[in-house]
């Protein structure tokens, strides 16, 4: 199966600063437990405790996301898209959003949806990922999709921290 980095793809058209994102749930190229799993696969849909530091001077807000690159879908799956979490957030328990804008997954609820890979599928990555923005508010709608807050953010980050673990549908 094919497999890319998309956010190796736009360091290549910006140099963002590091952030560490650091989680007591998930870790780097490790498997996700099953609370992070969807519901429909013995999961809770439970969000992972994440923790984020070395944000820039200058930095306004936070935008937070979870994506899926390797979903059988062309385009990607959006498991959470937070943004606006206010520049002072740096660390929020499992099971809960920061405070901030959270706008529809793929499933088309407000909130975090575990993994799911199909079976038959491969391994599926999924990319935790804090942006520290230079802006309070971003410019776009409640009802934007995740996809517009990655353009928008993309211009406003000054830095980037990303958490991979993984899942596949044959653990």
């Amino acid at each position: 199966m094919f497999s890319y980095d998309p956010y190796a793809e736009l360091a290549t058209l910006r140099d963002f600063a590091p952030l560490t994102l650091t989680s007591d749930d998930i870790a780097h190229d490790q498997p996700l437990p099953r609370a992070q799993w969807g519901s429909a696969m013995g999961g809770s849909d439970t969000s992972p405790q994440l923790s984020w530091s070395g944000a820039p001077e200058g930095t306004k807000s936070f935008a937070l996301s979870c994506f899926d690159p390797d979903a059988p879908t062309g385009s990607g799956f959006w498991h959470w898209a937070v943004y606006d979490i206010p520049a002072d957030v740096t660390s929020f328990p499992a099971g809960q959003t920061p405070a901030g804008i959270t706008l529809r997954n793929e499933a088309g609820t407000r909130g975090f949806i575990g993994a799911g890979p199909p079976p038959g599928t491969g391994v599926h990555r999924y990319f935790f990922v804090v942006d520290a923005l230079d802006v309070e508010h971003l410019d776009i709608t409640e009802d934007a999709t995740p996809a517009v807050l990655g353009f928008h953010r993309h211009f406003h980050s000054l830095a980037r921290g990303i958490l991979v673990p993984t899942a596949t549908s044959d653990e």
